[in-house]
């Protein structure tokens, strides 16, 4: 730890979107991208980001639509929390900032983001790190019941599915995601300024409603955006991905922590590394080992 800013917040228009994104190294240096999930921000990557500079990258951590300083261009844009919606946004991203190829690393939405970009669009993504896997949704997968004990961990996105949870999240989303952060991370305890720092992202005006409209959507529940249908095709049949990619486990990975469960899924170079002890938020919790993960796939 000890680090506490990355620093200025830039602002491009990419896609549907102005997004607002933290960079730093060298503006010729090999790229990677880093993504944050939900409940999370750009600073799951405050520690992660100054190792990567002194090995000479450029970093961009962009906040993921419906976070922090991202807006959409137009009040009229569907609020959409779809998979690819993000994969999207954050494709644009690259064309906006003129950028052809980055390594890819991500958690939770982010490790999703990420494998969905080397899944669909290989030529973009030079290679991968993607913390609990190939968490790529298959929403008829998702009709399925799980057992009483995994189905108790999703409990958040049951109530998400009720108008109840969505007044609840709007009125108690402080509350709400700090619990969550507890809940995912167990053995991570962070202070409340730590927390407090991230937890300002979620006052961003599209935040709840991105993120509603994210697991229902998931559960069938809500539709998404016909013209994403052509790449939710592809995405429901379960795309491998080529590029180079360490996948890490860790204690919230619970019975899936050893990888075996998604191995088949990466066709190219490949590890698996377990993280003992560290919970959800991987890059915030270990970023000496997400870095060199970052660091060793790249030389793969």
């Amino acid at each position: 730890g000890g680090n506490t800013s990355l620093g200025p917040i830039k602002q491009i228009d990419a896609g549907e979107l102005s997004i607002g994104y933290a960079e730093a190294g060298p503006a010729g240096g090999p790229v990677v991208v880093l993504l944050h999930g939900w409940p999370y921000d750009i600073h799951s990557y405050v520690d992660v980001t100054p190792r990567l500079v002194a090995a000479g990258y450029r970093v961009i951590v962009p906040f993921l639509r419906g976070y922090g300083p991202t807006r959409f261009l137009s009040k009229d844009t569907f609020r959409n929390g779809q998979q690819s919606a993000i994969a999207a946004d954050i494709v644009a991203l690259l064309d906006a900032l003129k950028i052809d190829k980055a390594v890819f690393g991500g958690f939770d939405w982010g490790a999703r983001t990420a494998v969905i970009i080397a899944a669909l669009w290989p030529e973009r993504c030079k290679a991968l790190v993607s913390v609990s896997g190939y968490l790529v949704t298959n929403r008829e997968t998702n009709k399925q019941p799980l057992s009483p004990a995994a189905e108790l961990g999703w409990w958040y996105q049951y109530y998400f599915a009720t108008e109840r949870g969505i007044l609840g999240y709007t009125k108690n989303r402080h509350d709400f995601n700090k619990l969550i952060w507890k809940i995912a991370s167990p053995k991570w305890n962070f202070d409340d300024a730590t927390y407090d720092r991230s937890a300002a992202c979620f006052d961003n005006p599209d935040h709840v409603a991105i993120v509603i409209h994210n697991y229902r959507w998931r559960l069938s529940l809500a539709d998404g955006d016909p013209k994403l249908d052509a790449l939710e095709a592809k995405l429901a049949q379960g795309p491998a991905v080529s590029v180079p990619t360490i996948t890490i486990g860790s204690d919230f990975d619970g019975p899936n922590t050893d990888g075996k469960a998604y191995r088949s899924k990466f066709s190219g170079k490949y590890e698996h590394r377990v993280l003992n002890g560290i919970g959800h938020n991987v890059p915030q919790e270990a970023p000496e080992e997400f870095a060199k993960a970052i660091l060793d796939v790249d030389r793969f």
